[in-house]
This record gives structure tokens, sequence and C-alpha cells, in this order.
């Protein structure tokens, strides 16, 4: 039984069929016991009737049982020859009634209760007394015995059983409607993700399943959708990081080769500035590495961190310095700005520098002349937030959430042209991560960016 619709189907037959039979079993027996006990009561009214009558018209119990009680009449047997069957005479019905004089002596015996036998006064207070004209004369008792039903009665009983009977078949065939529908609309999105989970597997990965309800399985499809979109995205980052990692790698290494080959060929000579040139394109392969193994090292959950206690203030001044030259000649203001008291952290100060170095390269490649960067450090929230910010060009909003991919870069041209290699964003964020930190953006095109990253205290 492979088939979860089929499971499901018969889980709510075997439900409904179990519900419905309990509950046709109680009616039964609940009806069966309240018909009885609606008979015993007609009986009983019909037996004090009789025994009030006759002993308002003889005034005593004596005589009762011959004159209203009579004995069964003994049939006589049918002789062998005889072709002329005697018809049976109709009997009364049992007594299921007993019946106490005012000094609890039975005078009409029924059940356990014999001919002049005396009750006790507990079964007496449990009976019910009769009462003539205010005179209490005997008391009826109660025997336990189950009333004799007439054929309208057993009737009314068998009918009633069968209709019973009828409305258990009538519940567990739409049991079995209702099961068969509901497993099939529950396992609907069930072979619908199946179907796209198959896809998927053979190569075409942008799948979007239908969602139909808001309950789990809503979500289930909803989850899955955006995994399909998620690893569409992934597969397409990976295969143009590949493809940016071979070109980065590639270019340097041309250069490299052809000056080499020249040189060994005699066409060109070995000169210093070839030799800068060639130690350049050697050290740009050294820093793709070095990103490439720190971006590797965070992914694995394995980036050291050498923690100590850092001043945040002397950090921030230290970062600047070293591009304080370069915002110089390019006539742009470097401003730090820490608040008061100092504030310290403990973190790894080279990863931090190295984190917050590519926040201010990367904002002095996109400012413009007389623009300005400030770098600058203050508490909200009990975390210290480090915010560095420019005039430059800004980042068009397509871009602005997904600068911090890999090899992302929002303007090719100029970064290839500077040989940076789109990783710079990527190893901050992973710093600032490895330090249980957070970094976000801001940016409007044409008045500039903002990078804000918040450490716990």
């Amino acid at each position: 039984m492979k088939s979860i619709s089929l499971k499901l189907t018969l889980a709510f037959l075997a439900v409904s069929l179990t519900v419905a039979g309990l509950a046709a079993v109680f009616t039964w027996q609940s009806t069966t016991r309240e018909f009885e006990t609606v008979v015993a009561e007609r009986i009983q009214e019909e037996f004090t009737t009789k025994v009030v009558a006759y002993y308002q018209e003889h005034g005593s119990w004596l005589g009762i049982m011959p004159n209203l009680f009579p004995r069964p009449v003994q049939q006589p047997q049918q002789p062998p020859e005889s072709n002329h069957p005697l018809q049976p005479q109709p009997q009364p019905a049992p007594i299921i009634f007993a019946l106490a004089d005012q000094n609890g002596m039975i005078v009409v015996p029924a059940g356990d209760y014999r001919p002049k036998e005396m009750v006790s006064d507990v079964n007496l207070a449990v009976g019910t007394p009769l009462d003539i004209d205010g005179v209490m004369v005997g008391t009826i008792l109660l025997t336990g015995e189950t009333p004799e039903l007439s054929q309208t009665e057993e009737r009314y009983l068998e009918r009633t059983n069968q209709a019973l009977l009828l409305a258990t078949g009538a519940a567990a065939i739409i049991a079995l409607l209702l099961g068969f529908a509901l497993a099939r609309s529950l396992t609907h999105p069930i072979r619908a993700l199946t179907a796209a989970t198959r896809k998927m597997a053979s190569g075409d990965l942008v799948q979007e399943v239908s969602v139909r309800s808001q309950d789990e399985l809503g979500e289930l499809t909803a989850s899955f959708n955006q995994m399909s979109v998620d690893l569409a995205r992934a597969t397409q980052s990976r295969r143009q990081m590949t493809a940016d990692i071979a070109h980065d790698l590639g270019t340097p290494l041309t250069v490299l080769g052809g000056y080499l080959e020249a040189m060994k060929e005699g066409i060109l000579e070995s000169t210093p500035e070839r030799i800068k040139v060639m130690h350049t394109e050697v050290m740009h392969l050294q820093h793709l590495v070095r990103d490439l193994r720190t971006l590797s090292l965070a992914d694995a959950g394995q980036m050291s961190l050498n923690r100590q206690q850092v001043d945040v203030g002397a950090l921030l001044r230290r970062v600047a310095a070293s591009y304080q030259l370069g915002a110089e000649q390019n006539g742009i203001r470097l401003n730090v700005e820490t608040g008061s008291p100092p504030l310290s952290l403990q973190i790894d100060e080279e990863r931090m520098a190295q984190a917050l170095g590519n926040l201010v390269s990367n904002a002095l490649r996109y400012t413009s002349e007389e623009g300005a960067i400030n770098i600058r450090s203050s508490v909200v929230d009990r975390q210290v937030l480090i915010v560095v910010q420019d005039t430059g060009s800004g980042i068009a909003a397509a871009d602005l959430s997904r600068i911090f991919e890999r090899f992302y870069r929002a303007d090719q041209a100029r970064n290839l042209a500077e040989g940076e290699s789109g990783l710079g964003l990527a190893i901050t964020r992973s710093i600032v991560e490895a330090h249980g930190g957070e970094i976000s953006v801001n940016s409007e095109v044409g008045r500039g960016t903002r990078f804000e990253i918040r450490l716990k205290i």
C-alpha cells in the first residue's frame, strides 16, 4: 500500500465506521432502554388501575389473585391420531410488579417475591405507595424483570434498528466519498511537489508549484518555491563566480606569460619597468587567492579570530591613516568622528581593519573630487555602531540587494579596469558576521552610500 491517498481514504473510512458503529450501538441501547421504561410505566399504570379498582370494590385484598391474575390454563396434549388440532388459547402477560398490603405482606407475588412474604422496610421504601382516600393501603414493588413487548412494540424496535443500520451504512458510504475527496485534495500538493523535485533533479531548477491553501501544505509549497528560486540564483551565481575567477586569474597570467615568453625569445629586454609590471600582476594574483581563502574559511566556519580588547577610535584612525594620502591626492575629505567616552571591543583588530579598509577603499573609488568620506562610531541600543558614509555616486536600487555577493560588480567596466575582484564587500560581511555583528547598506544614486556595522558590546 504505497499510495497516501488510499491510506488516508481507508483511515477516514475506518474512523467513520468506528464512530458510526459506536453511535449506532449506543443509540440502540438507549432507545431500547428508554422504550422498555415507557412500556414498564404503562404496565405499572395499568397494574395500579386494576388493583386500586379491585380494592375500592372489595374493600380488601382478599381473592385478588384468582380474580385479577388467574394462573395460565394448562393446554391439553393433542392425541396423536387427532386430525383437528386444538387452537392455542392466549395466555395472560407475566406479572412484573408485586403488591404488598399495608402491613408489608405480599398479596400479589411476582419475581422473587413469594405469597404472604413479609417485605422489609428497605424494599418498601423504594416501592410506590398506593393511597386511597388518603389512606395507604399497599405498596407496588419492582421486580427487575423486563416487560414483555407486544407485536406492535417489537415491530417498532425492529424498524428502529433497521433505520440505525441504514444510517450506519449511509454514513460509511458518505465517509468513503468524503475521505477520498479529502485525501485527493491533501495529496495533490504533494504530487505536484514530487513532480517539481524530479524536474529539478533532471536539471530544470526553476520550478513553481501553485499554492492552493494557507495551511502547513501551503507553507511547504511556498517554501519549496522560494528554495527553487534561491537554488537557481545560487547556481547562476556559482557559474558567474567560476567565470569571474577564471577571468580574474586569466588576465594577470596572460600578462605574465606574454612578458616571460617575449623575454625568453629575446623580443623584449628585462627592464625594471617591465619587472615592476610583472610584480604588480603577481601581487594581484596573491591578493585574489588570499581573498578566496578568506571566504572559504568563512563558509566553513573556520575563520580564526585573534580577539583582543581594541580601542574603537584608534582602529578607525588607523584605517583612515592608511587611505589619507589617496584621499588627499583625489581632493576628497576623509574625516573620523569618535564618541566619548572611548569605546573598546573584544575583536580581531587585523580582520576588522581589513573589513573597514574595504569599505573606505570602495568609498574612495566612487567619490568624486571635493567629496567627503566620514567614518564615525557611537553606541546605539547597547551596540557599537560604526558608520562609513560617502558623498559618491551611490548605488542603484537594482544592485543594492546584491552588492555583498561574491564577484558582483555594479559597474563592471570600472571595477575590471581598476583590477578589483569584486570580493571586498563579501569579505567584509563575512568578517563582521564572524564577530557576531551585522552589516547593512543604504544608498541613493547621486547622493552617496552609507554602510553601518553593528557589534555587540
